[in-house]
């Protein structure tokens, strides 16, 4: 399980040095796609098969289903972290996700999340005004 935040810098080459604590679960590799709010997500060889798989059973027939196929597995790429914990972030996902020079990674239980900082600190802004409101209502779903 992944948790914690962590301030990180993308260096010259376009690659973040995952923290140590979460350098195991990728050592086989991993695949980072675009995720929701403008963030990355990182999933492991190990959780991905589970992603796929979820979005996979969505009736191909729905459009929105489509939708968020595409999203998912037309944007993925697949890496492994060097010897340093390094991996690469594609130009088109940096774009995606508005990272410059300074991110925020995020462990958000079965994957991690990349942020711009400047998004990272305005979502948390933003969401901190609703988290109470959020909560009343996953009390209905028996959270």
């Amino acid at each position: 399980m992944f948790l914690g935040e962590f301030q990180h810098t993308v260096d010259d080459k376009n690659r973040i040095t995952l923290p140590a604590k979460f350098r195991e679960p990728f050592a086989d590799g991993l695949i980072m796609t675009k995720g929701f709010e403008n963030c990355l997500f990182i999933f492991s060889k190990t959780e991905w098969p589970r992603i796929e798989e979820k979005i996979r059973s969505l009736a191909l027939l729905k459009k929105e289903a489509r939708k968020l196929s595409r999203f998912f597995f037309g944007g993925a790429n697949e890496d492994a972290p060097d010897k340093n914990g390094r991996v690469v972030i594609p130009g088109h996902l940096r774009a995606f996700a508005e990272l410059e020079k300074d991110v925020v990674i995020v462990g958000v239980s079965n994957r991690l999340e990349i942020w711009s900082k400047a998004n990272w600190e305005r979502y948390v802004a933003e969401a901190g005004r609703s988290y109470e409101d959020t909560a009343e209502d996953l009390a209905d779903l028996g959270l």
